[in-house]
């Protein structure tokens, strides 16, 4: 068989959850380093900067909500290949990949067609106008048909993942990544005599060529490096129903997560140009770190559905307080560079004195809650590969409406303008972060203790 991952051990230790955590933290930190390369770039180009910044936080705020709302079939995948993986059943899910990633392309295929007549009229919800509501229908009017190319990108990461396999994933971001860039400064600011400065629409063009390029590989990969099937085969799988409930649980969920991050645009824009360059900077620095905490949390993800599979609740509980204090110290690090280069950062970004007399003045927010981050990403990750979807759907519903939202607009009503947007930020991930952590003790050390 040609399941690499399979011949992994299932031992906890620092080796075999870095085999996993540095591929997985290097392929996650590509995306926010692609947005945070795209925000610096568009920002910085000579001919309306300020709006195509915004323009670009506010395009690239609602397509990652389409993205994440919709690919969720990615962690269903991983957590039902994991499990099977660890109970050495892994035969019985061989057709289940194709039928799912059918299902997930066709259902963006119906996004796609249902947002692209109505585009003006989306932006307008988020109190964009004028020549940013202009630069946000160009740049969407490209990058949206990307969306089932990244689709399709994730739920074949999603099985290499549950394969215990985040080194194919990682080399797929790098060249992503890593082409994204080039083409960003070749089509942006263009080459003198050859290919003319397209600015934002250039940084469009950039990211659809690199989403299929990624596409492309990645087929190519899982064809030739699996026993797995991207053909259709019938009858289903009989843990289809399981993978469409886990999938539409995480479908709400991401909602709700997706809802306090348009909220929170939409309240940034009200703000002001200014307001919304700053938020804009700061959420792709946050994501950046996030996705860089996120490492563990995939590791997490496909170490704890191996172990559950195989019903070894003693080192399932074990890979919990190791990838923690992993995490934790990444997360350190992270706060260090920081508060060090506090300043340089957001010069990279904007060379607008106001966007960054803002972004300075709630940047300490953003690396003050990076240790409350990485406590929800981790048990985030590890509820994931357990398959408890519909439990992380519930904390996300109870974090964003109990927790986000009426933090954010009592700090609106007192006026504390961007900072009532990242104190709620800060309340929101401490709620999930604690509601996680006390279901898994309920649920896994009982377990562990009888076993």
């Amino acid at each position: 068989m040609h399941y690499l991952a399979s011949v992994l051990s299932t031992e906890v230790s620092l080796k075999s959850i870095n085999r996993l955590a540095i591929p997985a933290t290097i392929s996650g930190i590509a995306e926010p380093v692609l947005s945070i390369t795209d925000t610096a770039i568009v920002g910085n180009v000579p001919v309306d900067g300020l709006e195509s910044l915004a323009a670009a936080g506010i395009v690239g705020s609602f397509l990652s909500m389409l993205i994440w709302v919709l690919g969720q079939t990615r962690s269903a995948i991983s957590a039902i290949i994991s499990q099977y993986l660890g109970a050495g059943k892994l035969n019985e899910v061989k057709n289940l990949p194709a039928q799912a990633i059918f299902f997930n392309l066709l259902l963006s295929i119906v996004v796609l067609l249902s947002t692209i007549f109505v585009i003006e009229d989306i932006f307008k919800l988020f109190e964009a106008s004028g020549k940013i509501l202009e630069y946000c229908v160009s740049y969407y009017s490209i990058r949206v048909w990307g969306f089932p190319l990244t689709l399709f990108t994730f739920a074949v990461f999603g099985i290499f993942r549950g394969l215990q396999n985040t080194f194919y994933p990682m080399v797929i971001a790098i060249i992503g990544a890593g082409l994204n860039i080039l083409l960003d400064f070749v089509l942006v600011y263009g080459i003198d005599g050859f290919i003319p400065a397209l600015y934002l629409e250039g940084a469009a063009w950039a990211s659809l060529i690199s989403q299929g390029v990624m596409a492309i590989l990645v087929c190519i990969l899982l064809v030739k490096k699996t026993d797995i099937s991207l053909k259709l085969v019938f009858p289903l799988n009989k843990e289809i129903k399981q993978l469409l409930f886990m999938s539409l649980h995480l479908f709400i969920r991401t909602l709700a997560l997706n809802a306090a991050l348009m909220i929170a645009v939409r309240e940034a824009t009200v703000l002001g140009d200014h307001h919304i360059g700053a938020h804009t900077i700061a959420i792709n620095l946050w994501l950046f770190a996030a996705f860089f905490i996120d490492g563990y949390a995939a590791a997490g993800n496909s170490m704890g559905g191996k172990l559950l599979g195989a019903q070894d609740f003693v080192r399932l509980i074990d890979l919990a307080k190791k990838i923690m204090l992993y995490g934790l110290f990444i997360s350190f690090i992270l706060m260090v560079a920081g508060f060090i280069f506090y300043r340089p950062i957001g010069r990279v970004f904007s060379n607008e004195t106001l966007v960054l007399e803002t972004f300075y003045d709630i940047f300490y927010i953003v690396i003050l809650s990076l240790p409350i981050n990485t406590m929800a990403f981790v048990f985030d990750g590890l509820f994931k590969g357990m398959g408890e979807m519909k439990y992380l759907r519930n904390v996300l519903l109870l974090a964003t409406f109990l927790g986000f939202v009426p933090v954010l607009y009592l700090g609106k009503y007192f006026g504390l303008g961007l900072h009532a947007i990242w104190i709620a930020f800060v309340v929101w991930m401490m709620v999930r972060g604690l509601a996680l952590v006390w279901k898994f003790r309920v649920k896994i050390i009982p377990l562990a203790q009888n076993p």
